[in-house]
């Protein structure tokens, strides 16, 4: 009796294999690829002075962000509601494409053990969460002058 090695519809098969890989790794199908835990997107660096972070919320009320610092883990948590559908029209609404993040999110970054967090701001403009952390004096480079 010959039997096949490969399923008859081979495209379906790829097509449930991809799918698979991607609920395994959760990726969301989203422009830039990101998983679930990829919003908000985040630049972070460092001068000799403090550490810059910035993540890109945009759509995102300020007020409803929740930016906590402790042992010097910083973390980012919030939820983008999806307006998508919204208002009376709710129930009639059909969604075709949703590439934009919905729902709660949380980014957690581990500081430098010289970050100060006695001295740190957040400000919220144009969609971009900034926050600076300043670090400790005692680990400023300084010049020892010699006499």
């Amino acid at each position: 009796m010959y039997r096949s090695l490969f399923p008859r519809d081979m495209f379906a098969e790829m097509d449930r294999l991809q799918r698979e890989m991607q609920q395994a790794f959760d990726l969301s199908p989203t422009i830039r690829g990101f998983g679930r835990t990829g919003f908000p997107a985040l630049n972070v660096g460092s001068t000799p002075g403090a550490i810059e972070i910035y993540a890109f919320a945009p759509g995102l009320d300020p007020s409803t962000l929740d930016i906590q610092l402790e042992r010097g883990v910083l973390t980012i948590a919030g939820e983008r509601k999806s307006k998508l559908g919204s208002g009376d029209a709710k129930e009639k609404a059909t969604v075709h494409i949703n590439e934009r993040f919905e729902g709660a999110f949380r980014r957690v970054i581990t500081l430098p053990e010289d970050a100060d967090v006695d001295a740190v701001q957040a400000k919220y403009r144009d969609g971009i969460v900034q926050i600076t952390i300043q670090r400790q004096a005692a680990a400023q480079p300084r010049r020892i002058t010699v006499h």
